[in-house]
Order: structure tokens, then C-alpha cells, then sequence
């Protein structure tokens, strides 16, 4: 029998900590930083809000119904049938983006020793970049804070739902959230605030392009841990009297939250030193250590920040890792421990040539990219979308509306209103826009964005 979380308050918090990871600390301010700053913001919250929101109240209906993994939660909906690929797709889109994923976590353990240590304080712009450089580009550092960073998933992972993964949660997640608010006082109280307030605030829509749009829907996904069945495994664990609705808005609440506080913490010391917003992946560790480093007290705001930084990227860990186990324990505990070492294992072996990526495997490239890009790229922009694609065929097409109505409805007070609209938009919106967007239709978006929004 499964586990279950002991509230509300744990699910969403876990939950939110799996939304809560790389994908709002690491990539979404990159990701924003080159492709338009608070336009892009902007339509992440509509990605967010239209499709990403509709398919996370999907992904509880299916996990809460069955109370079983992804892969056997689509088969009890519509046994006989082949959509029992849709979970084993997101098993192996969770393995595939934790064995890179893993990577940037052991970076963010070594800066974070580093900083313990006073090594990261006065270097200078340059000296930070070779810093970096150096770091990820040691074969042996590199694998070792793989590793380590995997082990710690492993661990908490190993333990269950309520020992491991819900124990950690609860106390990550504040931490997360008091960190993050102590950077942004600091981060606003800057010479130079304004004009990064400007840049991620102020929108401007003239550089939104087809790959944009790509981009702030897999950031959307990212964002949610939507496509790839978390949110199926994760609520299977829900009481059947919790209600779907509240946990998703206050999911999506918290990762609005999150990405936002994440640009105001980052963009206004970015421009106070005349950085780069469009410096790309190295921007957290490259551009802000140098940033940290010019105010005061700044090595202890850098350590406020990593270790703001390994509570997200951990909590998301154990999301990914959970899918996997829950899988191929099917609710057996007494296999937890074994498989969780297993997979474990097998995710740091796959995620050695992305680790070797930016050294001794820097030049092994295909289509022009190394391992590790590869491997972002297939997972962000294409595993992610699909998954989510699918799900969003499945949920109505294999379930009833009253099935579907009546599973939200329990202990919930829900109006035929808000049912047909969110039955409308995961029907007919999120699959038609996941497909224009995937296919590169909404090429045609970005040159209307272009015309409206050209500058004088």
C-alpha cells in the first residue's frame, strides 16, 4: 500500500519543491536574460497559468484516482491499452534530466565548500570566469560533486515519503523562501537597482521571437515538473479528501513567486556592475559571485544564496529520483532502499559524459553541442513538451467529464463553471498550443509580436 504525506501543507511543499529547483534559480534567469527580460516573463506566466496549470490538476486527477506510480497509474485508467508508455516516457525524461541535472548540483556543492572556505572572495570578473572554468572543466572534482549530490538524493530518497522526502521538504522549502527575501532586500537596496528592476519588469515585446515562445512553454513544464509524471506519483501519495484545485493554485502561486523573487534577487546587481544578463548557464556561478563580491558583507550573502540554491536544487532531485523508485517498487517498502541505490548509480554512470562535458569531453559534439546541452535540449524542449502533449490527449479522452468533475469535486466545493473551463483548456487549448509552439507554427506569433511591438 502506498505511503501517504501527513497533510496538505507537506504535499504542497514537496510538490513546490520539486517545481522549485534549477529550473526557477538556474534557468529561468538565464533564460530570460537572452530572451527579453519581462516580456519573457510575461509569457512564462501565460504558459504557466493557460496550459501549465490545467495539465498539473491533470496529472493529480490521474495520480489521486489510482493511487499508483506513473506507469501503472495510465494503465488502471485505460488498461488494454499502449498508454502505459505515456509514464514510462516520463521515467525515462526524469532519469535522462537527473543524470545532467546532477552535474549543475555538484557545481552549486563545490561553490558552495568554496565559499565556506573564503575561496571565492576577491578574485575579480576574469578570475571568477577562470574560477568557474577550471572547476567544471576538473574531470575528477566534477564526478566527485556528481556524486556526492547524488548521494544525498539517494539518502533522503531511500527513507520514504514521510521520513525522507516530506521531512526535508518541510524544512528546505522555508529556508528556501528566508534566504531568498534576504537577497532581495539587498539585491534592491543597490545603487543600480533600478535599471535591472527595468529590464525584468518593464517588457519589451519587440524581441520576443519563435524561440522565445519555445522557450518560456518549456521553462512553463520546467517550472511545474509537468510531462514528466512527478505530479502523478507525487499525488498518488494525496488523501482523497485534499482538494486538487487549492494545491495546484498554490503551486503555481509559489512558482510565480519564485521565478519573480529569483529575477529581483539577480538582475538588479547584474546591471549595478554593469554585467551581462545574457551571459547564459554560467550566470549564477561566472557574474554573480563577482557581484556578491563587490558589496558588503557580500561572501555571506553568496553563501545565503548556494545554499539557498542546493535546497532547490535537492528538493527537485527527490522528485525525480521518487518517480523512478515508485515505479519499480509499485509500493513494495521493503524494496525502497535497494532500488533507491540502484537508480542512483545508474543515473551518476549516465551522467558522467555531461559531467566531462566542459573538460576533457568539451570537444565531443554532436549537431554542434556538447553531451550536456544535448541532453538539456532533448529533455526541455522536446521529451517535456511531448509528455505534457500526451497527457493533455489522455485526461479527457480516457476519462469522462464526469469522472473528471467528480474526482475534483470531492470534499471540494466546485462550480460547473470552473469545471467546464479547465475541462476546455486541457481538451482543446493546451494540446492545439503545445503542438503549434513544438512544431514551430507559432513562428507566425513572433512575427505578429514583431510588427505590433516594433521600435520607433
Amino acid at each position: 500500500m502506498n505511503q501517504q504525506w501527513s497533510s496538505k501543507l507537506a504535499f504542497v511543499l514537496a510538490a513546490a519543491g520539486s517545481a522549485v529547483g534549477l529550473g526557477a534559480i538556474w534557468k529561468f534567469p538565464y533564460i530570460a536574460g537572452t530572451s527579453g527580460g519581462a516580456a519573457f516573463f510575461l509569457i512564462f506566466i501565460g504558459f504557466t497559468l493557460l496550459i501549465g496549470l490545467p495539465l498539473l490538476i491533470g496529472e493529480f486527477i490521474i495520480g489521486r484516482r489510482t493511487q499508483k506510480n506513473a506507469i501503472d497509474a495510465y494503465r488502471t485508467i485505460a488498461p488494454g491499452t499502449r498508454w502505459g508508455g505515456v509514464g514510462k516516457l516520463g521515467i525515462v525524461t526524469c532519469f535522462l534530466l537527473l543524470s545532467f541535472y546532477s552535474v549543475v548540483g555538484g557545481w552549486v556543492l563545490i561553490y558552495l565548500v568554496m565559499g565556506l572556505g573564503g575561496r571565492l572572495s576577491g578574485l575579480g570578473e576574469e578570475g571568477y570566469g577562470a574560477t568557474f572554468g577550471a572547476t567544471i572543466g576538473n574531470p575528477a572534482l566534477a564526478l566527485t560533486a556528481q556524486l556526492a549530490f547524488i548521494l544525498i538524493a539517494v539518502l533522503v530518497v531511500s527513507k520514504g515519503i514521510k521520513k525522507g522526502i516530506e521531512r526535508a521538504s518541510l524544512i528546505m522549502m522555508p529556508a528556501l523562501f528566508v534566504c531568498f527575501l534576504i537577497l532581495v532586500i539587498r539585491s534592491v537596496t543597490l545603487d543600480g537597482a533600478a535599471e535591472g528592476l527595468q529590464f525584468f519588469l518593464v517588457p519589451d515585446f519587440g524581441s520576443i521571437t519563435s524561440e522565445t515562445l519555445l522557450y518560456a512553454m518549456g521553462q512553463s513544464f520546467f517550472a511545474l515538473s509537468v510531462g514528466v509524471s512527478v505530479m502523478v506519483t507525487y499525488s498518488s501519495y494525496l488523501s482523497k479528501k485534499e482538494n486538487l484545485i487549492q494545491s495546484a493554485f498554490s503551486i503555481v502561486l509559489l512558482t510565480f513567486v519564485v521565478a519573480f523573487l529569483a529575477g529581483i534577487a539577480i538582475f538588479p546587481g547584474v546591471f549595478t556592475f554593469g554585467m551581462d544578463p545574457a551571459e547564459g548557464p554560467a550566470l549564477l556561478f561566472n557574474v554573480l559571485p563577482a557581484v556578491f563580491d563587490q558589496m558588503a558583507f557580500g561572501m555571506f550573502f553568496l553563501v545565503i544564496f548556494l545554499l539557498l540554491f542546493l535546497f532547490a536544487t535537492l528538493t527537485s532531485a527527490f522528485s525525480m529520483l521518487e518517480v523512478i523508485v515508485a515505479a519499480h517498487t509499485k509500493g513494495d517498502a521493503s524494496r525502497r532502499t535497494k532500488s533507491t541505490w540502484l537508480f542512483g548509480i545508474l543515473i551518476f554512470i549516465v551522467g558522467i559524459p555531461s559531467a566531462l562535458s566542459f573538460g576533457v569531453g568539451g570537444n565531443f559534439l554532436v549537431f554542434g553541442r556538447t553531451v550536456f546541452d544535448n541532453m538539456d535540449f532533448l529533455v526541455s524542449n522536446i521529451l517535456m513538451p511531448l509528455g505534457a502533449f500526451l497527457i493533455a490527449v489522455f485526461v479527457p479522452l480516457k476519462m469522462s467529464r464526469k469522472e473528471l468533475f467528480e474526482e475534483l469535486r470531492q470534499e471540494e466545493h466546485l462550480g460547473r463553471r470552473l469545471f467546464t473551463g479547465w475541462f476546455i483548456f486541457i481538451r482543446y487549448v493546451a494540446p492545439v498550443v503545445i503542438l503549434l509552439v513544438f512544431l514551430d507554427v507559432a513562428g507566425v506569433f513572433s512575427f505578429i509580436f514583431e510588427i505590433a511591438f516594433a521600435s520607433k
